[in-house]
C-alpha cells in the first residue's frame, strides 16, 4: 500500500490567509490520521509577486497554529529543494520532454497581440481560445524570436477531447472538448508557470493526494492532462468548500483595502480630508494614492493602509492568522474554529482538542457547499478557551501576544503580568488586558479623562462623584495592608456608613484611575495601580472640578 503524502504548497505573499491555514490543517490531518507525510512546499515561481521574508512569516504562522510539517524548508527531506524556485533543472527536464514529444509547443506573440486576439473573440461573441499554430516553431525558430526581441513562452498543447476529474468530495467532475485552452507553462523569463511547477512537484515529491480550495477544480484537468502528456500518476483530488465571510462573500485579503477605503471616501465626502491630507496620513506617493482608491490595492502595502485606518475611523476585519494573533485570540481556539469550518466531527461537538480532530478526522466528512466565517462565534470559542486555560497557558500567551503586537504591557515581570490576567477574567481576547488595564501600567499623566465619563459619573447631582472621591482620598491614603480584599473591604464600609450602592463609589474610583468607568474589579484595579498612584491620580482628578 503507497504511503499517503499531502502537502501544502503556498505563495510568500505575506502572511497566511486563515482559508490557507484551513487547508493546511486538512492536509495536516489528513496526514497525521493515516501516518502519512506532510509536506510544505513553498510555490515561489511568480518572482514579480514575491515579498521578501514572507516565506519565513508564513512558516511562523503555521507553527504558531501547531502546524508542523515532515518535510519541508528548514526541515529538509528526501525531495528537497521545498522551494521551487530552486527546482528550475526539474521543469526544465520536463518542458524538453514536453517539447520533444510535440505536446508543448514555442508562442512569441507580445501582450498587444493577445488583446487584440481576445478583443476580436470578445466581437464576435466567442470564448477565446489561444489559436494553436498548424505547424509547431523550431528551437531555431525561438532562437531568432528571441534576438528579434519577442517575447518567447511554451504553451502546452492541450488534447481537444473531454476528460472527467474524479473529486473525493464533489464526485466526477465533467470537462467538455475545448473549455481548456493551450496554456503558457513556461513564461517568456524562462520561469515556470504555477501550473506546470506543481505538476512536476507533486510527481518528483511522491504527493499521492491534493487537497486544495474548490476555486482550483478549474484548474485540475489542466494538470491532469499535463499529468498523462508527462507520464506521470494523477494524484487523489479532493477541494474543499470556500471559506466566506458571513454576509456571503468570499473572505479575501481585499477586504482590509475595502474596509478602509471606504472609510476614507466617508472623509473626502465630508471633506473632513482631502486627498493630499489622507495620502500624507498614509505616507504614500499622492498618485499611488489616487489609484489606490480607485481599487488598485497594489498601489498601497498594508503598512500603508493602516496608517490610514484609525484615523479614517476604520477598523480593518482580521483576515490572516498573524491579525488574530495580533489580537489576542489563542491558536488552539482558532485552530479549533477554522477545523469546523466545511467539516464536521461524526457526533455533535464543538470543542475539540488537536488529538481529538486527529482521530476524527476523514475527508468524507468535509461539505461540498461554502463555510461561513462567523466572527461572533469564533469570539465566543475564544472567551471559552481563555477561561479554561491554566495561569501558565494564559501566562505563555500574553507573553506572546504582548510581543507580536508591541504592546506596553510587554514590559510587565511574570507575577504582575499574571495579577492583570487574573484581574481581567472573563476577557474575549488578550488585548482585552491591555484595554481593560493598560493604563494602569502607563504614568499618571497619561490618563485622559473621558468628557462622557465625567460628566455621568462625577459630575451629575450636584458633582456627587467628586464628593465621593474627596472622602475617600484620605481614607484610601491611610489604607494598610494595601491587598485587593482589604481595599474592597474599605469601599463596602464607606458604602454602608455613606448609604450609598457600590456603583456610587467604584465608578467615580474607575474614571479618577483610568480615566473611563471600564477597569477590573475595583480591588484589584488598585492593587495594581499601586496605593501611590491611586491617591496621586484621585488628587488630579478633583483638580478638575475647578
Amino acid at each position: 500500500m503507497t504511503s499517503i503524502r499531502a502537502r501544502f504548497a503556498p505563495s510568500p505573499t505575506g502572511h497566511l490567509h486563515v482559508g490557507g491555514a484551513r487547508s493546511a490543517l486538512f492536509n495536516w490531518l489528513f496526514c497525521r490520521r493515516n501516518n502519512g507525510a506532510f509536506i510544505l512546499r513553498i510555490e515561489d515561481t511568480d518572482i514579480q509577486r514575491n515579498i521578501e521574508g514572507a516565506d519565513a512569516k508564513l512558516r511562523e504562522d503555521l507553527r504558531w497554529l501547531g502546524i508542523d510539517w515532515d518535510e519541508g524548508p528548514d526541515v529538509g527531506g528526501p525531495y528537497a529543494s521545498y522551494n521551487q524556485s530552486e527546482r528550475l533543472d526539474l521543469y526544465k527536464a520536463a518542458e524538453r520532454q514536453l517539447l520533444e514529444t510535440g505536446k508543448a509547443y514555442y508562442a512569441f506573440d507580445t501582450a498587444d497581440e493577445l488583446d487584440a486576439m481576445r478583443k476580436e473573440a470578445i466581437a464576435r461573441k466567442d470564448n477565446f481560445r489561444y489559436p494553436r499554430p498548424s505547424n509547431f516553431p523550431s528551437d531555431a525558430d525561438a532562437e531568432k524570436a528571441r534576438a528579434d526581441g519577442r517575447p518567447v513562452v511554451v504553451r502546452f498543447a492541450v488534447p481537444n477531447e473531454p476528460i472527467t476529474v474524479h473529486d473525493e468530495i464533489l464526485g466526477d467532475v465533467t470537462f467538455g472538448a475545448g473549455e481548456v485552452e493551450d496554456l503558457v507553462i513556461v513564461k517568456s523569463n524562462g520561469w515556470p508557470t504555477y501550473h506546470f511547477a506543481v505538476v512536476v512537484d507533486d510527481e518528483q515529491m511522491k504527493v499521492t493526494h491534493v487537497l486544495r480550495a474548490q476555486e482550483h477544480l478549474m484548474n485540475t484537468p489542466k494538470h491532469v492532462f499535463m499529468q498523462r502528456a508527462l507520464g506521470y500518476a494523477t494524484p487523489v483530488y479532493a477541494h474543499l468548500p470556500l471559506v466566506f465571510n458571513i454576509d456571503g462573500t468570499k473572505m479575501s485579503k481585499r477586504d482590509k483595502h475595502k474596509v478602509v477605503r471606504t472609510a476614507v471616501k466617508e472623509k473626502l465626502k465630508s471633506k473632513a480630508w482631502t486627498k493630499e491630507d489622507a495620502a500624507n496620513v498614509a505616507q504614500c506617493d499622492p498618485a499611488a494614492f489616487d489609484r489606490w482608491l480607485d481599487k488598485a490595492d497594489t498601489e498601497m502595502d498594508m503598512s500603508q493602509v493602516s496608517r490610514l485606518a484609525e484615523p479614517a475611523g476604520a477598523v480593518i476585519p482580521e483576515i490572516d492568522v498573524h491579525d488574530f494573533r495580533v489580537s489576542g485570540y489563542l491558536p488552539e481556539a482558532l485552530l479549533n474554529f477554522i477545523v469546523l469550518i466545511g467539516w464536521l466531527p461524526g457526533e455533535f461537538r464543538e470543542k475539540l482538542t488537536r488529538e481529538e480532530m486527529i482521530a476524527a478526522f476523514s475527508i468524507d466528512r468535509i461539505g461540498k457547499t461554502p463555510g461561513r466565517f462567523d466572527r461572533d462565534k469564533l469570539l465566543s470559542m475564544n472567551t471559552d478557551y481563555c477561561a479554561a486555560a491554566t495561569p501558565a497557558r494564559m501566562l505563555e500567551a500574553f507573553r506572546d501576544w504582548a510581543a507580536v503586537s508591541n504592546s506596553p504591557l510587554a514590559s510587565l515581570d511574570d507575577a504582575t503580568a499574571a495579577r492583570a490576567i487574573e484581574a481581567c477574567k472573563g476577557m474575549r481576547t488578550l488585548r482585552d488586558i491591555e484595554t481593560k488595564a493598560g493604563i494602569l501600567f502607563a504614568p499618571d499623566e497619561a490618563v485622559q479623562f473621558d468628557p462622557a465619563a465625567v460628566k455621568k459619573v462625577l459630575d451629575k447631582k450636584d458633582g456627587a462623584g467628586y464628593a465621593m472621591l474627596a472622602k475617600l482620598l484620605p481614607v484610601i491614603d491611610a489604607q494598610e495592608p494595601w491587598t485587593a480584599e482589604a481595599v474592597d473591604g474599605l469601599i463596602k464600609k464607606l458604602c454602608e456608613s455613606e448609604g450609598v450602592g457600590m456603583g456610587d463609589i467604584a465608578q467615580p474610583l474607575r474614571v479618577a484611575v483610568a480615566g473611563k468607568p471600564v477597569s477590573p474589579g475595583i480591588g484589584e484595579t488598585l492593587v495594581l495601580l499601586g496605593k501611590g498612584k491611586t491617591v496621586n491620580r484621585i488628587r488630579r482628578c478633583l483638580a478638575l472640578q475647578a
